[in-house]
């Protein structure tokens, strides 16, 4: 299922588009959302530790724009936002 994923903040940085689009095989929650994007960042962005700390440390939220925690299940596709920490907190 294909994942889209808008950035925001400092995430904006990841990609030359402000959405990124991951292809997750199964259904699986935020924290193997967050996995797979800390792959794609290491395999896109390989020397860049930094980006790997703001997928670490940021927000994601959902089509309703709720904030979701890394239990969330994704079971279909759809959109969802990750929203950086502002001013490093």
């Amino acid at each position: 299922m294909k994942i889209k994923i808008e950035l925001f903040g400092a995430a904006r940085d990841f990609a030359d588009d402000n959405i990124l689009e991951l292809t997750i095989e199964n259904q699986t929650n935020i924290k193997g959302i967050r996995e797979n994007l800390l792959n794609w960042l290491k395999k896109k962005h390989p020397n860049n530790v930094n980006y790997s700390n703001i997928v670490n440390n940021s927000a994601f939220c959902n089509e309703n724009n709720e904030i979701i925690h890394d239990d969330y299940l994704v079971s279909k596709e759809q959109k969802l936002c990750i929203i950086p920490p502002i001013g490093g907190g």
